[in-house]
């Protein structure tokens, strides 16, 4: 447990779409009823002398072309010591399943996102960066749009394993445990549809992200 990474003082922001907003703008305000509120409360149960503050920024419905638009209030302006960022399946879902071109976000507009992102927060803030990659809980092989999804979803991924490699991040790989959870449960014991996490869901996220900052 001495290993844990946040340390007494530092402030935690936690970055991404519906997944990490779970709530926070309404009746679970100010973090969420997500694996951003699990974080904090284990923290706090396993590491009571640690005083850190943590801030819930995510937006449901987001890309990372409106993470960029809102970059500067929501990111820069906090400072964070230490920033989670959780995005993607909507810019996936936008690119196959919407016609209107122009919020259609591209793997290689997934990209090029996702870097100019990460580049000013390494820049314009003191921010580490734990990364987790968007995912999908399904195993659908049929000819499906759940099956399209998971046949793109590894371009996705591998932009955020690309970045966390180039700008020295922790990553957490929420498809593959996802994927290896499924050949144990049905779906539903973690997500009532591919995307937004159950209670049990978030449970899961919350536990990799400690594990990746060395908290348990």
């Amino acid at each position: 447990m001495a290993d844990f990474l946040v340390q007494d003082g530092q402030t935690f922001l936690f970055q991404g779409d519906s997944i990490t907003d779970c709530g926070r703008r309404d009746a679970a305000a100010p973090l969420g009823g997500g694996y951003a509120k699990f974080v904090t409360e284990m923290v706090t149960a396993l590491y009571p002398e640690r005083q850190i503050s943590y801030v819930n920024k995510g937006i449901g419905g987001n890309t990372t072309a409106d993470l960029r638009e809102r970059w500067d209030d929501d990111t820069i302006r906090v400072q964070p010591d230490w920033m989670s960022l959780l995005i993607g399946i909507n810019d996936l879902h936008r690119h196959l399943f919407n016609p209107d071109p122009a919020i259609k976000v591209s793997p290689q507009q997934y990209r090029d996102n996702y870097e100019w992102l990460l580049e000013r927060v390494t820049k314009e803030t003191p921010a580490k960066l734990i990364l987790l990659e968007p995912f999908y809980i399904s195993l659908s092989s049929r000819d499906t749009s759940r099956k399209l999804v998971l046949d793109l979803l590894p371009e996705y991924i591998g932009t955020v394993h690309d970045m966390a490699a180039k700008y020295n991040a922790l990553l957490v790989r929420m498809q593959d445990v996802y994927q290896h959870h499924l050949t144990f449960r049905d779906a539903d014991a973690f997500c009532p549809e591919p995307v937004h996490p159950s209670h049990s869901g978030h449970l899961v996220i919350a536990l990799e992200m400690l594990k990746a900052l060395g908290a348990i």
